[in-house]
């Protein structure tokens, strides 16, 4: 019996063994001393993984591993141990691949992959963006941005004629992925967006803690861009930007509309927006539910923001509780906790020239928004509830299903504000606080019937 037993147990360690096969970063020459660049190691063992049919890339614990880029590839488990830490290298100049593709003004890739399937991010490691490092000067609410370089380019118009060029990395990006999983690890600070799928097709991200430095701008924490079939669930997530975004970026319209998606038993916390469907979108978001979360201290709470010609349609907010409170304007919002909006966009040459209207455009349009239900959702917060469109039948079927808001007036303000940015003309319109103290549910609407 004794002897059937070994067998057995040998049989099964033999099994799980063979499974998993293990590349420690440290054996391919990795430091581990928080100084020196380890990115040519870590890739040396993230390529050999892949190429022998995939594994696991260790980063054992006890080590920081300062790195450049590195390039995730197919069959690749990045494994961070416990005290494991994975720092971005502060030095500006090795970012040089442009998160955006020809738009390099909105940041560069840190850690990325592109057309790979069955990619994952695990271990109760550390990933860092060493944001900070990436900052200018601190300010009350925020952190200064550095200038931004400008980038002669030929092939734009003489008005046009430089490129701004965004030295600050984005923490994870991944393009056009199948088979994505990000589980249990811890994200902090963010130099730009944090976590940003990208025409990903089956993601779950799941139990990670993405702590962000809550004043630094552009710092959202995860992006869902023209993917579909994303699952996140369990997860705290704290930003200065956006927690939760879905969107769809112009610079990737051939992956097509962001969908089926589900969010659950998260908690956010935000000096933008905690969850938000926009700005950019210019093709379809549809099909999306968010559960059971609880969003605390945040500029506003459920945002739908269209901005461009893409439509926003079958969105479900349910069982959720927010604590809001008014920022600054260097962010937008006005604490609103349910904000539903389409308006065309400034027109304008910002810093991206313009890359947010279609090619050769300089004039945005916006596409309508239906069918979004809000049920169970509880709020207080210092200001109402916004329901706004460029003009009426653009924002239609709102439901609004026992919204409870504890609305509280701001000490000396007589008058609510609601901020429409980015948008044409002026970005506030106001009510009156007497006014909606006396509705059941205060909400404001703009060229909207009431819900």
């Amino acid at each position: 019996m004794k002897k059937a037993f070994g067998t057995l147990l040998f049989l099964i360690f033999s099994v799980f063994g063979h499974a998993q096969t293990v590349y420690d970063v440290l054996d391919f020459g990795a430091r581990g001393d928080g100084t020196t660049d380890d990115a040519p190691a870590l890739q040396a063992a993230i390529n050999k993984c892949s190429r022998e049919g995939g594994g696991r890339v260790l980063l054992s614990r006890g080590h920081e591993y300062l790195s450049g880029p590195l390039e995730l590839k197919s069959n690749v488990e990045l494994y961070l141990d416990p005290t494991a830490v994975l720092r971005a290298n502060p030095d500006e100049s090795i970012y040089q691949l442009s998160a955006f593709r020809e738009n390099r003004g909105e940041g560069m890739l840190w850690i990325w992959a592109n057309d790979a399937d069955n990619i994952a991010i695990t271990g109760r490691g550390t990933i860092h963006g060493n944001g900070i490092r990436f900052m200018g000067a601190e300010l009350d609410d925020s952190y200064e941005l550095k200038p931004l370089k400008a980038v002669a380019n030929s092939q734009l118009s003489t008005l046009n004629s430089q490129l701004i060029e965004d030295p600050r990395p984005h923490v994870l990006t991944f393009y056009g992925c199948r088979n994505l999983t990000i589980r249990d690890v811890t994200i902090r600070e963010g130099a730009y967006w944090t976590v940003h799928l990208v025409g990903c097709d089956g993601a779950v991200i799941d139990g990670i803690q993405l702590l962000n430095n809550l004043k630094i701008r552009n710092g959202d924490g995860i992006d869902l861009d023209h993917s579909r079939n994303v699952r996140i669930s369990n997860c705290h997530i704290t930003s200065g930007d956006d927690c939760i975004c879905l969107k769809n970026r112009r610079e990737f319209e051939e992956y097509g509309p962001c969908r089926d998606i589900v969010v659950t038993n998260c908690t956010m916390s935000s000096r933008s927006c905690a969850i938000k469907i926009g700005s950019e979108n210019m093709d379809s978001i549809a099909n999306v539910l968010f559960d059971n979360c609880i969003i605390t201290s945040s500029n506003r709470g459920l945002g739908i923001q269209n901005r461009d010609e893409g439509t926003v349609s079958n969105i479900t907010f349910s069982n959720i509780h927010m604590d809001l409170r008014l920022w600054s304007d260097v962010w937008w919002g006005k604490a609103e906790p349910i904000y539903v909006t389409s308006y065309p966009r400034a027109d304008g040459n910002h810093k991206d020239a313009n890359w947010r209207f279609p090619k050769g455009e300089t004039h945005g349009r916006c596409g309508n928004v239906s069918n979004i239900w809000f049920n169970n959702i509880t709020a207080v917060s210092p200001n109402a509830c916004f329901i706004g469109a460029d003009r009426q039948g653009r924002v239609k079927g709102i439901h609004f299903n026992n919204v409870r808001i504890d609305l509280r007036r701001p000490k000396g303000l007589s008058r609510a504000p609601m901020d429409k940015r980015p948008c044409r003309g002026d970005g506030f319109i106001y009510a009156d606080y007497d006014e909606l103290l006396q509705m059941d549910v205060p909400v404001v609407t703009d060229n909207c019937q009431e819900p």
